[in-house]
Formats: structure tokens, sequence, C-alpha cells
């Protein structure tokens, strides 16, 4: 299994919007998101800080209904952009 990149969570959010999600309501530092078929996502944005690997993993598992291989494909070919 390959490591979870360190994301920050401006970073995060704009990856999801890259994947289709879009921003339904921030409350204080947290940004809520949803896609099209209804998944619906919650990432803290605090500073310029990293979001913890077990939340990066809960909501790429739980939130997003991928695989951790799948994410890091999408996340590593945005990135390249």
């Amino acid at each position: 299994m390959s490591k979870l990149p360190a994301i920050k969570g401006r970073r995060l959010v704009k990856f999801l919007e890259s994947m289709g999600f879009r921003v339904t309501r921030t409350k204080g530092s947290h940004v809520r998101l949803r896609s099209e078929d209804g998944r619906v996502t919650t990432v803290p944005v605090h500073g310029n800080k990293d979001i913890p690997k077990g939340l990066l993993r809960k909501i790429i598992r739980e939130d997003l209904e991928i695989s951790l291989e799948e994410f890091l494909e999408l996340y590593l070919r945005y990135k390249g952009k």
C-alpha cells in the first residue's frame, strides 16, 4: 500500500472540487462539500495545517467511497496539472 500524502485542507477542497464536489456551506473552519451523486464530506481548513492521516483515510474510504490506491492515482494526476 502506498503512503498517503500530507495534504492541507484548502488543497483537499480544491482537489475535491475538481472531482465534481461543490461547496455547500462553510461553518467556522469546516467546509462541507456535496457531489452530484449525493456523497457528502466535511473538510477542516485550520490555517496552514495538514489534515491528520486518520481523518484523510476516513474521508477517502467512507465519504468519497473509493479505495486509497484510486485516491492516490487521482491525486497524483491532479497534482501534475
